[in-house]
């Protein structure tokens, strides 16, 4: 019987590639169903079923006894692909501003999105990838999905950036700060292509998610986990409202410049004028973005 490769299939077929991926699998490693399952917050029914798909694509193959095995790498593996198209990201960007005006509820199903959105199964699937990826929603378990909170109010959005400034300039200063010179110097580089011409095509996603991981790398640098996950958290709750706040890019390339800035401080070793520049990146671009 030829398999039937529903929405739900396709949809736990690229977490499950992107799985293997982020965990770095290599040929031969033994996927569990019920780990997967767990992980991933399905039922094991669809799970086999997107094992069965990846199996009939070459990504995963049967075990001599019984469940998968991987047989193609992580580093073999594409990412899924992503709603680049004009058409792909107006719709993304709708879902985002119907749910920040509340539009949409807490608890939403595929067939209501579709509807709503006049969505292909393709596009759907696409959609629902990108928005569990970036964190704003979530399978349920059993049926339909659930949006997981979000800062939606100027108000919780002003008290990020007053958070931030406690704690970023602070981390870099910790005793335990050590430097992962190629991850900063790699973010550096994404930063300066920036500057130096890039800001100009980069979608607001994109631009969010690259200025993002610039602070989540210098966080991380300080080796003190309730910084980082307290950075990440907050980056996860404000990507919608950040949509509908980004800057001007003629501002928003300088705000990169001094990214740029505070990268090569810390590289040369001057934590503390890396700390004090990035107070007040901070404070300057907190203003910028709650002004009326």
């Amino acid at each position: 019987m030829a398999l039937t490769a529903t929405a739900l299939v396709n949809q736990i077929a690229a977490q499950i590639v992107e799985y293997i991926r982020t965990k770095g699998h290599e040929p031969g490693t033994r996927l569990v169903e019920r780990r997967l399952a767990e992980d991933l917050r399905v039922s094991r029914s669809p799970i086999r079923g997107a094992l069965q798909l990846l199996q009939r694509d070459g990504v995963v193959g049967p075990a001599e006894r019984g469940g998968f095995l991987v047989l193609k790498s992580g580093a073999e593996l594409s990412s899924p692909p992503a709603l680049h198209t004009e058409q792909g990201e107006e719709i993304y960007l709708r879902v985002a501003e119907d749910r920040l005006d509340g539009e949409l509820p807490d608890r939403i199903t595929e067939n209501e999105l579709a509807r709503r959105y006049d969505l292909t199964r393709s596009e759907l699937t696409e959609l629902l990838r990108r928005m569990t990826k970036e964190g704003w929603i979530d399978r349920l378990p059993g049926y339909g999905w659930e949006f997981l909170p979000m800062l939606t109010s100027l108000q919780m959005y002003e008290d990020s950036y007053r958070f931030r400034l406690v704690i970023e300039p602070a981390a870099i200063l910790e005793t335990t700060f050590e430097l992962d010179r190629a991850a900063l110097e790699a973010s550096r580089d994404a930063q300066q292509r920036l500057v130096d011409g890039d800001i100009w095509s980069v979608s607001n996603a994109e631009l969010f998610d690259l200025n993002s991981h610039h602070h989540e790398v210098i966080i991380g640098c300080s080796r003190n986990a309730y910084f980082t996950d307290a950075l990440q958290r907050i980056d996860r709750t404000r990507r919608l409202i950040e949509y509908r706040k980004s800057l001007q890019r003629d501002k928003a390339v300088i705000r990169c410049r001094e990214h740029v800035q505070i990268a090569n401080l810390l590289l040369d070793g001057d934590n503390a004028r890396a700390s004090s520049l990035m107070y007040r990146h901070l404070a300057t671009v907190g203003a910028e973005k709650s002004a009326p």
